[in-house]
């Protein structure tokens, strides 16, 4: 069995047995991997802080044919996000982040872009970024990643440029104006399809003043988060939490 390795982050891990642990990663070049850490629990263990979840490591691990778990050889640490998870809403957001990410990435995908996403984000975090901002951020660009984020630029059934308030299609996959839907229960605000247009062209911020209002970001929140519930076909365990 060959000795893989791979840069990751931990998305969670959760005890088994007397002494281990079951770990699921969000590798760089593999997806999502899933691995058991042996004697992670024993104290003094070689794992260490390196398997707290939203951590950045370097993993090791052999792989065996047939086999979903790999084992987990060794895991060192390159960035620690231990402090910004100090604070309780913080900590339930980055769960949220995680589980978005194990529910919309197929196992063993490599989608570096969602990678570079996770990561920028708890970097900007770190340096002092408005978690609200932030999470609208992070589900605008996870739905448009997986390609059920809607046009919302142009009518879906006339193909005319929205440019007042429109109406999300029954299925999500689109926007109706005003004079097409036949659907009026959830009105769309300019603010989304603005929102949408400042990230395809912005990096996540740190400090500093933010280019969306509270109101606005609650607005596009909502619609976001219906998206990602209908396209889930449930809610987000994690959600109840950030309730």
């Amino acid at each position: 069995m060959p000795l893989e390795q791979s840069e990751a982050i931990v998305l969670r891990s959760f005890n088994v047995g007397e002494q281990d642990k079951i770990v699921v990663l969000f590798s760089r070049d593999k997806g999502i991997i899933k691995g058991v850490a042996k004697g992670a629990r024993k104290f003094g263990s070689r794992f260490g802080s390196s398997l707290e979840p939203l951590s950045l490591v370097k993993v090791f691990y052999y792989e065996k044919e047939r086999k979903d778990l790999v084992t987990i050889s060794n895991c060192d640490l390159v960035e620690s996000f231990f402090e910004i998870q100090d604070d309780l809403q913080t900590s339930f957001t980055l769960s949220y982040f995680a589980e978005l990410i194990e529910e919309f990435s197929p196992s063993r995908a490599k989608d570096d872009t969602l990678y570079r996403l996770l990561l920028t984000i708890l970097n900007s975090l770190k340096g002092g970024g408005d978690l609200n901002f932030l999470t609208r951020y992070f589900e605008a660009w996870l739905l448009k990643i997986n390609g059920v984020l809607p046009d919302l630029d142009k009518c879906k059934k006339c193909h005319k440029t929205l440019t007042d308030s429109g109406w999300l299609s029954p299925k999500k996959d689109g926007i109706y104006c005003s004079r097409c839907a036949s659907y009026k229960k959830e009105a769309i605000k300019p603010e989304l399809g603005s929102f949408v247009q400042w990230i395809k062209k912005n990096t996540p911020p740190k400090k500093g003043a933010l280019p969306f209002s509270s109101s606005e970001l609650e607005s596009i929140k909502k619609t976001l988060q219906d998206i990602i519930i209908f396209h889930l076909e449930k809610k987000p365990k994690t959600l109840r939490y950030l309730k």
